[in-house]
């Protein structure tokens, strides 16, 4: 795993971090670590992110996963190639598509590229999000792929299938991107362009209705594939409640010509919580996500 930070170390007191805050005995469970007092804590404050960061890091479940989903797809795919009439993008794909030549579109955050070094570089030093920060680690060209998904996307081109990478990383860190599938060894067609980045052209916002548009009136899409619902939808704002609305109504792609790589880290789903409104603080934002939960009233 290349790393963006020196300060990218194994912390011994990781796990006392995963526990900070805690202010009441919990039950004993398998795998749990003794609580300790928070005068004995070192290191950075708590942050949410650590559980999410370090399981997609050092879990063979997050692997495991993420590979049964490109094993899907690429029997999905075969399935495509076989039906002319078959295409993931019917809101955008035009009339007489089930002739055009065949294409897929990626995401690229934690759909082929691994950033859980930028997010532990976050966890370990107690650093906030910044575009700053995340333009230099994407400019880097420092990411990993997703397991399984090197091997699936050098599959299709095989197939003839042109790779397409939409994603909403900025136009401006465009070359550290390209740059960084290329040396992965992620297909990158010669003589076209298939990273298409946000702000890319005028109208090439962070909905990516538009970019999915116009790859859709030169190829036939097979596949969608994303680790958020704005990989698939431009209606992936809302309250969760009218998310669930709108997944429902796609019922017949996912699984089939959608399908979602896990990302417990970040994403639309998080801000939904809290409105999606940046300008509350961390512990309101977090008062809003303990709102959600339903939880067990207890005996």
């Amino acid at each position: 795993m290349r790393h963006f930070h020196n300060s990218f170390k194994p912390l011994a007191a990781i796990a006392l971090i995963a526990l900070a805050g805690c202010a009441t005995t919990t039950p004993a469970r398998e795998g749990a670590q003794a609580e300790t007092a928070p005068e004995a804590q070192t290191g950075p404050a708590p942050d949410d992110r650590l559980n999410a960061t370090l399981w997609m890091q050092q879990s063979v479940e997050y692997k495991a996963t993420a590979e049964a989903v490109y094993a899907l797809a690429a029997r999905r795919l075969n399935e495509a190639l076989a039906d002319k009439s078959w295409t993931a993008t019917p809101d955008v794909q035009q009339a007489g598509y089930e002739t055009l030549p065949p294409a897929i579109i990626l995401d690229a955050d934690e759909t082929v590229l691994d950033n859980s070094p930028y997010q532990a570089w976050m966890v370990t030093t107690g650093e906030a999000f910044s575009g700053t920060s995340w333009d230099a680690w994407a400019s880097a060209g420092e990411a990993d792929a997703v397991p399984g998904a090197l091997a699936f996307t050098q599959a299709a081109a095989a197939k003839g299938v042109t790779v397409f990478y939409v994603t909403n990383r900025s136009v401006e860190v465009e070359e550290g991107t390209a740059r960084n599938l290329a040396e992965l060894g992620f297909p990158m067609k010669d003589g076209v362009d298939t990273v298409l980045t946000k702000n890319e052209q005028p109208d090439w916002t962070s909905r990516k209705k538009t970019r999915r548009a116009a790859i859709a009136k030169n190829y036939r899409v097979l596949l969608l594939l994303g680790d958020n619902f704005g990989d698939f939808t431009d209606d992936y704002h809302g309250d969760p409640e009218e998310r669930q609305a709108v997944y429902d109504a796609n019922a017949a792609h996912w699984g089939r010509d959608w399908l979602m790589l896990p990302n417990p880290s970040y994403g639309s789903w998080e801000s939904s919580a809290f409105g999606g409104d940046y300008s509350l603080s961390p512990e309101e934002q977090r008062a809003r996500k303990l709102d959600q939960l339903r939880a067990w009233p207890g005996e």
